[in-house]
């Protein structure tokens, strides 16, 4: 199964490294105009990318180009501030967390995480039967990509640190 964002990643950097952050509404815009979509949505750049034509790809490669510069224009010199932007995005919302002792980030993961794990275990001890309800395996789907939206709020994702890693490593050296 291939990873689209890596694609992307890889083809087209600026697009690639701003899709996961606050200006990922720009990247997307950016690779479905260069594809010429009109559904401009991660999903349906997803599915281009799993299928695109050559000239697609060297589109999007010149949108990543006139995605850059306008990134620079706006005030990002490389794609690792792209990087650093989403990285202080979820570090402000951590921050802001705690400065207000908002208790509505801690209560949802609680109930998440409490859902989550009685649905599993109930599935697990055969208290809820999955053969009866596809609501209740849908709901166990979406628990589950809720769960790990919250551990990636508290703990970060090792994706991120990995991105930074390889940004750095690509990065030229400051002067």
């Amino acid at each position: 199964m291939m990873d689209w964002q890596s694609v992307l990643k890889s083809l087209a950097p600026w697009i690639g490294t701003a899709l996961g952050g606050p200006l990922g509404g720009l990247a997307v815009d950016a690779a479905a105009g260069a594809m010429g979509l009109s559904d401009k949505t991660a999903d349906a750049v997803k599915q281009a990318i799993s299928g695109a034509t050559p000239e697609q790809l060297l589109a999007v490669k010149q949108a990543d180009h006139a995605f850059a510069m306008q990134m620079q224009a706006l005030g990002f010199k490389q794609a690792a501030d792209l990087e650093a932007l989403a990285s202080g995005d979820r570090k402000d919302a951590r921050a802001m967390q705690v400065a207000q002792r908002s208790w509505v980030p801690s209560a949802l993961s609680i109930i998440v995480t409490f859902g989550y794990f009685a649905i599993l275990s109930g599935m697990m001890l055969g208290v809820l039967h999955v053969a009866d309800s596809q609501a209740l395996l849908l709901m166990l789907g979406s628990l589950s990509t809720a769960w790990g939206v919250v551990m990636a709020f508290w703990f970060g994702t090792t994706s991120d640190s990995a991105r930074k890693t390889e940004l750095l490593a690509n990065s030229s050296p400051a002067k």
